[in-house]
């Protein structure tokens, strides 16, 4: 087992070799749109996961899986060549589905601001139900509001 800091380390020049060599040794337009966005190397230093994601519709995405998937094996050369470990990890790529959420998250909140419009709007003209003070106050009691029931008993003597 590696130390995690050093498998950290190990997946950020991953990451950046892999990019390079996307931009360098990949000869295909379809591959300009592809962004590396994050690398992770198992503790072993023997597996590395690369995400990435693509500018554009589906098609594109089909498109960058495409090349990452058949030039898998030049991009590992590469990787070997900029690393100076023993064995050089086997890449997987995976799209990285980080801006697909964020911008769930985004529809999300804006949602939530135009229910919280909707509800200030209501409640401009809106009016407390009941008393504008519901609670009673003890000297605004009067003596016969409470009745313990123990007023009639007289006390006992022994």
């Amino acid at each position: 087992m590696a130390d995690p800091a050093r498998a950290a380390r190990l997946a950020q020049r991953i990451k950046v070799v892999v990019a390079e060599a996307l931009r360098r040794a990949v000869k295909d337009e379809r591959a300009e749109a592809i962004t590396v966005t994050d690398a992770r190397v198992t503790n072993d230093l023997q597996h590395a996961t690369v995400y990435y994601t693509v500018l554009g519709d589906a098609a594109a995405a089909a498109g960058a899986r495409e090349i990452l998937e058949t030039k898998k094996g030049v991009l590992r050369r590469e990787v070997g060549r900029n690393l100076t470990i023993r064995l050089t990890p086997t890449l997987e790529f995976v799209a990285d589905e980080v801006p697909v959420n964020a911008s769930h998250v985004e529809d999300l909140l804006r949602q939530a601001r135009e229910r919280d419009a909707e509800v200030a709007r209501l409640a401009q003209g809106a009016h407390p139900a009941g008393d504008a003070d519901p609670y009673r106050k003890a000297d605004e009691a009067d003596d016969d509001a409470f009745d313990d029931g123990f007023d009639d008993v007289e006390p006992r003597e022994d």
